[in-house]
Formats: C-alpha cells, structure tokens, sequence
C-alpha cells in the first residue's frame, strides 16, 4: 500500500501564543506518522477544508512555498521506494527524508575535513584544504550556507571573482578540484542530495591549460649525476634527485619519512602521503648505493633529512619544507650552470621519470601504478607531449 502525505495544522497541541504546529503527516498500512515543519499559525488563518493558509495569512507566500517543498521531497522519496522495490514504514520515510535535515555547513565540513587530514599527518593536502578555506571566506564573507547552495551559478560568480584577482586557470583549477573532492565528501556523508551535484554541469577540465615542460632527457640526468662538487647540501641535492629518478619518482616528502623498514626483499615498498597508494617496486642498483651511503646507525630514516629529534607531525612536517627548500635551490644553481631548458627542482626527478618510461613505450598505466596516481589522468599532466623533432620526423610518413 503506497503512503499518502499532507500538511495538517496539529490542534491538539496549542502553543502558548494560541497557535498550532504545522505538521507533515504520512499514513501508510493504517498507521500515521507526523513530522513538524517548524512553523505555527493561528486557527483563524489557515483553510482546514483546503489545507492551506488563507489569504490573510502573514507570511503567505514563505509558508506555502515551505509546504510545497516539504511534500515534494517525501512524495519524491516515496517514488524512489516504489521503483527500488523497497518496502517501507512511514517512520522509515521520515527517518530516510531526516538523513538529509542533519546537514552540516560548508564550514563545518570543511574544519571536519582539515582536522582530519592533520590528525593523519597529511599535512600538506590540509595546507590545500585551508587555502581553499582562506579563498572562499573572501569571495562569500562566510559560509556558514549549506551545499545545496553551491550551483553553477555559484561557482561561475567565484570563478570571475577569482580571474579579477590574476589567478591563472591552473591556479583556479586546484582550488575548484579541491572545492569537487569536498562537494562529493558531503555527497557521501548524506548531506546533500546527489541532484544538487553542480559539477556535472560545470566542468573543472575547462580550468586546465598546458604547463610549462618540467622533464628532462636522460643525457641531461647524466650531466646532473657527473656535477662535481665539495658542498655536503649539493651532493645531497644530486644524490636525491638521482635516487628519486631511479625509484619511480618517488617525491621528497616521501623519501624523507624513509627507514629500514621500507626496504623489503630489494624492493621499495611504501605508502604514499599524499594518496595513500602502496607502492611496490624493484631497487635499482645505484639507487642502494646512496642509501648505503648516507644511512646512519644512530638514525631510524634512511637519508638526513628527519632524525629522532623531530618528534612531532608538525615538527617533521617543518623540517621537510626546511630541508627542500634548501635542496631546491642546490638543483637550481646547478640547472643554471648546466644551461637546463628549465629550473631544476626535486619534482623535476618524477616527471622525468614518467615521461622517459613513456618514450621507451611504457603504458601509460604502469606509469600510474608506479607513481601512485589516484587515475591515469593524473599520469597524463606529468607526460610530456612529443617534442616538434619527433612530429616532424613522424609527419614524412605522409609523403
């Protein structure tokens, strides 16, 4: 038997102001179910034969519009249990409809979101998080709103709003994939609809403009490796920056948490911060050869970049951003000095790991395996397109 739904005004609970509750009422198998609106009018204005408020009634027009989506959204509900099949009580129904009136705020899921991330040590995608955060609360004031309120409209206004402040498309990009990944967090904690989803309409893609080359060629990982040099923090960037290369691109922040135990049968096994992807592969030869060389005794890490005086998360996650900057600015005067076509940084390793596998004809999705990418698109931005000699040389074929 399918429920039937409409708004009753409760008499038998009268405030002290002398007016009723409005009431959401459900009947389904001979049983009812009432569900306050929120709202209370005097007897006198509403219609009990007609169930709506009279036309002297204050606030008219809100009330009405307030009945209208409140039935809808269980006459919707209903529906979608008769086409699942599913059988139901009207208690069922409420709780089902409830689920969504639990909704936290933007804000609230955002604070939700980046305690979150600290309290698992991923610092950095926090630090993304609350960028974010900082960005909005200027474009909005607050957002003390709920998801719902986030359409494509919305996001066009933050969008303009964010070009007026010189942000570059990749700029923007990152901070509406961040704004996706929280819209589809509160999706899945129940609370907002999945119709109300604006990034089906407004795609994020749109946002993505080619990035300057950060690959190199392997001649150029040669020249980087036979670099001579007295410096302690310079061997340290090249032999970093080699080991990085050789281990599948392997990123700073995770060579830096490295210990003995990440060494299993002569192969690299990890976890990614960033992903949280496990990453299995084969230790390059070389690659040993500077762990054999900078392993101390009295440290638990394998390369001196974190020791056991760094005992927090913060502290650590200091020290890293310390330590790379440093080891930056070594590779950078050394691309410099080396004529490199591009500044010279830790990242340069991974990308040029990536891009190398894929000119020897490696699929791409090993590629994204060995990376630890959440999806292949990712892998894509870290591949360079074929250089203008190789189309040339491709494009006599046609002739």
């Amino acid at each position: 038997m399918s429920a039937t739904v409409n708004v009753v005004l409760f008499k038998s609970k009268t405030l002290s102001n002398g007016e009723h509750p409005l009431m959401i009422r459900i009947c389904k198998d001979n049983k009812k179910k009432y569900k306050s609106l929120g709202v209370s009018i005097h007897p006198q204005f509403w219609d009990f034969n007609k169930s709506k408020p009279r036309r002297n009634c204050p606030n008219k027009e809100a009330i009405q519009n307030l009945i209208t989506e409140k039935t809808k959204e269980y006459s919707e509900q209903i529906l979608a249990f008769t086409l699942e099949s599913k059988d139901y009580t009207a208690t069922k129904l409420v709780e089902k409809i409830n689920i969504f009136k639990t909704k936290n705020t933007v804000q609230e899921l955002f604070d939700k979101e980046i305690n979150r991330l600290k309290q698992e040590g991923r610092l950095k995608y926090a630090s993304t998080y609350k960028e974010l955060l900082v960005s909005l609360l200027k474009f909005n004031i607050h957002l003390d709103i709920y998801f719902s309120e986030i359409d494509v409209i919305w996001l066009k206004r933050y969008e303009a709003w964010l070009r007026s402040k010189g942000l570059a498309s990749n700029s923007i990009g990152v901070r509406f994939r961040t704004l996706r990944v929280l819209f589809n967090k509160a999706i899945e904690e129940k609370l907002v609809k999945a119709e109300y989803y604006p990034f089906k309409t407004y795609k994020v893609s749109k946002l993505h403009e080619e990035t300057v080359k950060r690959s190199i060629t392997k001649l150029d990982v040669e020249r980087i490796i036979s670099y001579k040099s007295d410096r302690e923090y310079t061997r340290l960037a090249i032999d970093l920056f080699y080991f990085s290369y050789l281990s599948g691109g392997i990123n700073f922040v995770d060579i830096s948490y490295l210990t003995e135990s990440n060494i299993v049968d002569q192969r690299l096994v990890y976890t990614r911060r960033k992903t949280k992807k496990l990453i299995k592969i084969p230790i390059q030869e070389k690659a040993f050869e500077i762990v054999v060389k900078y392993k101390q005794q009295d440290n638990p890490y394998l390369f001196p970049i974190l020791s056991t005086f760094h005992k927090t998360d913060i502290q650590r996650a200091n020290r890293v951003n310390k330590v790379l900057a440093i080891i930056n600015k070594g590779l950078k005067g050394i691309g410099e000095e080396l004529n490199l076509p591009i500044d010279l940084t830790t990242y340069v390793a991974r990308h040029t790991y990536a891009t190398v596998l894929k000119r020897s004809g490696v699929n791409t999705s090993i590629i994204s395996e060995s990376l630890g990418h959440s999806s292949e698109k990712v892998t894509q931005i870290y591949l360079d397109s074929f250089e203008n000699s190789q189309i040339d040389e491709a494009m006599k074929n046609l002739l």
